[in-house]
């Protein structure tokens, strides 16, 4: 019955799918599983201009991390082969989209824009992605969770630096730190292999990278 029939993709279809996942992540647009703002109830405090732009600072790139995230999952998930493997690479693309929405909406509340270099970070990352799919499916999901192990490192080292007075952002970071969490959780579950040690430490050093410049660009 035509009911039942499931659609095959093939490697083009995925290309443009790849292609479409990119124009919206860098577009404002990424898709999401439309979960509500986190820090819908918390209080605006006053801060002062250096507060407010420390903060900026911090949530910038916090977006641009998140750019890098959805392009990884998007890269990963063009090449595998595995109907499980794709689905969690798209599910998680989806919530890191939740992730971008907060982070580009806490942005505008502090009056800052995203990094003006994430074409450059998603093509960078899209790649990196790619590639750790084409090595096999246990090593994606090991840099999968590799890469959110360090991202929840991140996170709560950006935790401790914002202005006491920004329990807003806090929030926001706190919730997407339970989410990367659960992400690393579901890679190790699925088989994830441990990344040999040169590959974690080239991983932190490109990251620690673009923590600098997006911080300020």
């Amino acid at each position: 019955m035509i009911g039942l029939m499931q659609r095959h993709y093939s490697m083009f279809d995925y290309i443009f799918l790849g292609i479409d996942q990119a124009i919206r992540t860098l577009d404002h647009y990424p898709r999401t599983t439309g979960r509500s703002y986190p820090a819908k109830d918390i209080p605006e405090q006053i801060l002062t201009e250096s507060q407010r732009q420390h903060s900026a600072g911090l949530m910038r790139v916090n977006h641009a991390g998140e750019i890098c995230a959805q392009a990884l999952y998007h890269g990963q998930g063009v090449v595998t082969h595995t109907p499980m493997i794709k689905a969690k690479m798209q599910q998680a693309a989806m919530e890191e989209g939740d992730h971008l929405v907060w982070c580009e909406q806490r942005l505008d509340e502090l009056k800052s824009h995203t990094s003006y270099l994430n074409p450059f970070w998603y093509a960078g990352s899209f790649g990196i992605g790619m590639l750790a799919g084409v090595i096999g499916d246990r090593f994606s999901l090991g840099f999968l969770a590799e890469t959110e192990q360090q991202v929840i490192k991140h996170l709560e080292k950006h935790s401790q630096l914002l202005p006491d007075q920004d329990q807003r952002s806090y929030t926001i970071l706190q919730q997407m730190e339970r989410d990367e969490a659960q992400h690393r959780k579901e890679a190790i579950t699925a088989g994830a292999c441990e990344l040999p040690l040169v590959a974690k430490k080239t991983m932190a050093c490109v990251s620690k990278i673009m923590v600098k410049i997006a911080y300020w660009v």
